[in-house]
């Protein structure tokens, strides 16, 4: 029978990291709008320590990847663990893995005394988000908005 476990990411999985990112953008048929390099992640996870990734293993197979940081909440004046990518390899789904990655996700914000759980979701992923609600989770009516690229630049600049 398969053991699942959980390992943080070190240094040394740069290549790994930004391998789970484009598996995950290109599921979500983004992948075109990847430019992370490994010397990005290297940079800001590694030595700024501004997210933190851990993998799911089965047995000893790297299966799984989330990486998360933290937002802060001016309501509850608390900081927030905020998901960023979450992404189990199609084989390895159906097993509960998923589940189980948020599960010990969840343990890090309660043993952490984080203010709350968060992440956000494609509107079209409906099996993520039947999945989410069936954990309890409350769906909010927040949009996300992204300014970058040259749009960036020129609001910076006006």
């Amino acid at each position: 029978m398969s053991q699942l476990t959980f390992r943080n990411a070190e240094e040394k999985d740069v290549s790994l990291i930004l391998e789970f990112i484009k598996k995950l953008a290109d599921y979500e048929k983004r992948l075109d709008e990847v430019i992370a390099t490994e010397e990005d992640i290297r940079y800001w996870v590694f030595e700024k320590h501004h997210a933190e990734v851990i993998f799911a293993l089965e047995d000893d197979t790297v299966i799984g990847f989330a990486l998360f940081f933290l937002s802060f909440s001016t309501y509850i004046g608390n900081v927030n663990l905020h998901l960023e990518d979450l992404f189990i390899d199609p084989e390895y789904r159906g097993k509960g893995y998923g589940k189980a990655m948020l599960k010990k996700l969840a343990k890090i914000v309660v043993e952490r005394g984080y203010g709350r759980f968060e992440w956000t979701c494609l509107s079209w992923n409906k099996p993520s988000i039947d999945f989410y609600l069936s954990l309890g989770a409350k769906q909010k009516d927040w949009n996300v908005f992204h300014l970058t690229g040259d749009e960036l630049k020129k609001l910076a600049n006006e």
